[in-house]
């Protein structure tokens, strides 16, 4: 089999948390454009299923809309179910979804704190548990969790203490994971994006002085786009990368280099 046949998702099944929208919706796109048949998982119904709607259209795959709220285990359980009752399996799981408080630590109270952690770490937890489960049982699978270059450093000028905390949370979470389930045919690696202008980034008035400064700072002096990240995904998802886990793709533009 060739490179490019081994790139190719034909045959497989996915699912992609926070996959309505900007990261997670680039993801899933190209998940299905390689041949995968994928499950866009989102808290928000409507959107998800808008997404699941449009990437079924532009691809021709079983794409289906499921929404849950990944802090939550019934409700994360309840999704693996339904995705099995779609798809019968589950090969890749991208686990995406997360939020983000600017807040001073000083200022921060304990519930904008719980919740970043909620939804960046213990989501991440959660959706990759329940997808290992399922991939044990199998005999297989891949696991690609949302990190970010915020794991690695403190960002400037914003103060995110919890968010940064919660993404070298999920570096280590993802190496732990590979280490247990390495004799299982199960591989876990994370991506660590840095700023990626997404559509609701890139339209919100209140973050051009930041987006100025952080492009003044990057040795690009931009922002990443989010297909960027979709080789590195596609790449980990399939057959090419079955030697590749426990390990931590940062995709910034060399902004953590310095």
């Amino acid at each position: 089999m060739g490179i490019l046949e081994k790139m190719r998702l034909d045959g497989k099944s996915a699912f992609v948390t926070g996959g309505a929208r900007g990261i997670g919706k680039s993801v899933a796109t190209a998940l299905a454009e390689a041949g995968a048949d994928v499950a866009i998982v989102d808290i928000d119904l409507d959107e998800a299923q808008k997404t699941a709607t449009q990437i079924a259209g532009e691809t021709g795959r079983k794409t289906i809309a499921l929404k849950t709220d990944v802090t939550d285990p019934k409700e994360v359980d309840a999704m693996i179910d339904s995705l099995l009752a779609s798809f019968g399996k589950i090969d890749i799981a991208f686990c995406n979804a997360g939020i983000c408080i600017n807040e001073p630590a000083e200022s921060m109270t304990y519930e904008q704190w719980m919740k970043v952690i909620n939804v960046n770490l213990n989501g991440v937890f959660l959706t990759a548990r329940a997808a290992g489960k399922v991939m044990i049982q199998q005999g297989g699978g891949s696991i690609i969790n949302t990190a970010s270059m915020s794991g690695h450093i403190v960002n400037v000028p914003q103060p995110q203490c919890a968010y940064n905390a919660s993404k070298a949370g999920v570096i280590q979470l993802t190496k732990s994971l590979a280490v247990e389930w390495a004799t299982k045919n199960v591989r876990v690696n994370s991506i660590s994006p840095g700023y990626i202008a997404t559509e609701l980034i890139s339209n919100a008035p209140h973050l051009v002085p930041l987006i100025e400064k952080w492009n003044d700072i990057a040795p690009m002096h931009r922002m990443g786009k989010p297909e960027e990240l979709q080789a590195v995904v596609v790449y980990l998802a399939g057959d090419c990368s079955s030697f590749t886990t426990g390990s931590d793709f940062v995709v910034d533009g060399a902004f953590t280099c310095f």
